[in-house]
């Protein structure tokens, strides 16, 4: 079974840093788009970033500039590079790959356990 494991989250002061990172394991053939979602308290879950299998990335507008999306596909691990934190980037924030199994015949969207970012002085 495939699974994402996240890390990285913490406490971080307004205008800091905090790199995330999400390695999936399992049976695994291809992993196609790794993307980063996030949801803050009282608040819908929302698409961050996303990067494809060749590397093309997009963020959403919030984050355009602060927040950097990459990864290592020979280690099957995707990275949130994020910078210049405001409080309004508190959320958890969530793993997310469509991955193909080996002997698959369709990819599965799996989901990682989900990090707590807290922005805060």
């Amino acid at each position: 079974q495939v699974q994402l494991v996240e890390s990285g989250g913490g406490l971080v002061q307004p205008g800091g840093s905090l790199t995330l990172s999400c390695a999936a394991s399992g049976s695994i053939s291809s992993i196609n788009a790794m993307n980063w979602f996030r949801q803050a308290p009282g608040k819908e879950r929302e698409l961050v970033a996303v990067i494809t299998s060749a590397g093309i990335a997009n963020y959403v507008y919030s984050v355009k500039g602060r927040f950097t999306i990459s990864r290592d596909n020979a280690n099957n691990t995707v990275y949130l590079q994020m910078n210049s934190l405001k409080a309004e980037d508190t959320a958890v924030y969530y793993c997310n790959a469509w991955v193909r199994e080996v002997g698959a015949l369709r990819d599965l969207e799996v989901w990682g356990q989900g990090t707590l970012v807290t922005v805060s002085s």
